[in-house]
């Protein structure tokens, strides 16, 4: 299988955050990185928007929170625990419903065990996530009260949307973007592109173009810009950011497969030199077209996106070095402690490195494969569908610890079992590989795609030292949550049999009567027999303390 390359390209990138991250990648892919960062992300004059809005969710007052970014809500976070309580804080957003747009700020929910109930699909734009906050709640918007996290600059469109839709419509702004304090490496940048000194162009966010094309404004060579930018290969992270480049006049040549970093070089690669060759010998047409005039819409323009099951495609650490890929997923799981937590941050690396609509990760725990995470939502099957071993697919590989890869019809596959509440069950392909540790299984991942997808014998052998690598904290993780669930048992008896002793001594019962009268207590209060105990106990020490 050839192995993508730039073949010595020029690329520039305009990242600031991943700066080092995305100069290693084009280096991997043979390419001559120039990282210019367009952008920097600055706090706002005044945090009192937050500040306000923090008050009052406290205060009940709010019934949807929409976060847009990961970056946002760890800044709403740092500025909210400067005057409330930081767990008061996280108490009342998980008791709200919170839909988010895309991975990234579910990934950083999750790190503060909050679950978000409505999560948008790729590409990700405002579009997908409206779609998905309209097919969740529908006509019931109209009652709530909704709060939005803004990233940026506010987004217009998707407020005029939700405030149609909605009772009360709450703009949370927590951060803004800024050009570099320093603007001479981008005036630099864009002599380069007019010089011809640059054959690629990678524009992650929109806020790159616009940037980009201020500085050249202020240059008084914003349409000298767009013009040898339609000599160059262009590519467009995704949907909003091609948006913002056709306002510019600049249509780009590809989208990726999907909108993530890894996978937008990787492709680049691929195909940058073909591309660039036939533009520049005038076999294609110009990218290139009049920007649309003040108050005006630019014209709709069809970008080519890549197919989802590219020839080389290898995924986010295709290319990089064995160190950096044991770095990468040890570190995901080493941050974490609970089981849950810890097959979260596995599920977000995997379908990071390779493309996938659905992944799940079973557990063993005795004859019974238990679904424990999931890329998709769902809250309700989370801990409650098991397989047992030997049963469908999923059995089948725990019990004969062999991958199994289905590039077509795997529903038709005789070891396949559907389950009704599985949606993903009708997906065209699928990959499941064992987890293994000591020798012995101890859970399935099964990755899952809606059209035909042929894995090639990389991606196999790569889930497959996955399930060899993560096996041992899978393990650990489920065996500390098991003995965290008995020492919570024997602190319940421990604290049940004291409470019994009080009613006991105090009412004159036996034990049995003192018992059947905590478990009135507990169904009538919708209380467990722990805290009904734990406050019978309070009301004994209390007594003894003013005795």
């Amino acid at each position: 299988m050839a192995h993508a390359s730039f073949n010595g390209l020029r690329v520039l990138a305009l990242e600031s955050r991943r700066a080092k991250e995305v100069e290693k990648l084009i280096l991997t892919y043979g390419g001559e990185p120039i990282v210019v960062p367009a952008m920097r992300e600055v706090g706002l004059e005044s945090n009192q928007h937050v500040l306000d809005f923090a008050a009052h969710l406290l205060e009940g007052r709010f019934d949807l929170l929409i976060f847009m970014t990961g970056v946002g809500v760890r800044a709403m976070l740092e500025i909210v625990q400067t005057r409330y309580d930081r767990e008061d804080f996280l108490a009342a957003l998980r008791k709200i419903k919170i839909a988010v747009r895309g991975a990234k700020p579910n990934s950083a929910l999750r790190e503060l065990k909050i679950n978000a109930d409505v999560v948008s699909e790729e590409p990700s734009t405002w579009h997908e996530l409206l779609q998905a906050i309209d097919a969740a709640y529908g006509d019931a918007l109209g009652d709530m009260r909704v709060a939005v996290q803004e990233y940026g600059a506010s987004n217009p469109e998707l407020l005029a949307e939700l405030s149609s839709r909605t009772r009360e419509l709450t703009k949370v702004p927590v951060y803004q973007w800024a050009l570099p304090e320093d603007l001479q490496p981008l005036r630099e940048c864009v002599l380069g592109i007019l010089s011809g000194s640059v054959d690629v162009v990678l524009f992650m966010t929109a806020v790159q173009a616009i940037h980009l094309f201020r500085v050249a404004e202020q240059m008084g060579v914003r349409n000298e810009l767009r013009e040898a930018l339609g000599k160059a290969v262009v590519v467009s992270i995704g949907p909003t950011t091609s948006e913002e480049l056709t306002h510019y006049g600049l249509e780009p040549d590809f989208e990726p497969s999907r909108p993530k970093m890894g996978f937008m070089v990787n492709e680049a690669a691929q195909y940058s030199s073909g591309l660039l060759v036939k533009k520049r010998n005038g076999e294609m047409e110009a990218v290139a077209s009049q920007p649309a005039t003040e108050g005006e819409t630019a014209p709709a323009k069809r970008v080519r996106r890549v197919a989802v099951s590219t020839p080389t495609m290898a995924g986010f650490r295709d290319g990089l070095a064995e160190m950096d890929f044991l770095h990468e997923i040890s570190s995901r799981i080493a941050a974490a402690d609970s089981l849950h937590l810890v097959l979260d941050r596995i599920v977000d690396f995997i379908s990071g490195v390779i493309p996938c609509d659905s992944c799940f990760i079973y557990v063993l725990e005795g004859e019974q494969l238990m679904l424990r995470a999931s890329k998709n939502p769902h809250a309700e099957l989370i801990d409650h569908i098991g397989v047992q071993v030997g049963q469908g697919v999923t059995g089948w590989v725990a019990k004969h610890r062999q991958p199994v890869a289905i590039a077509s019809a795997a529903s038709n596959d005789p070891r396949f079992k559907a389950f009704k509440n599985i949606p993903e069950d009708h997906f065209e392909a699928m990959l499941c590989t064992p987890i293994l540790c000591a020798g012995r299984v101890v859970g399935v991942i099964n990755l899952q795609h809606r059209m035909t997808y042929r894995h090639t014998t990389e991606q196999v052998r790569l889930l497959s030292t996955l399930g060899f690598l993560v096996g041992a904290e899978i393990e650990r993780a489920r065996l500390e949550s098991e003995n965290m669930q008995l020492t919570g048992r024997l602190e319940t008896r421990k604290a049940v049999d004291r409470a019994k002793s009080v009613l006991q001594r105090d009412l004159s019962l036996n034990e049995e009567e003192a018992y059947q009268m905590m478990q009135r207590e507990s169904r009538q209060r919708r209380k467990s027999m722990r805290e009904i105990a734990e406050a019978i106990l309070l009301a004994e020490d209390f007594r003894r303390s003013t005795g």
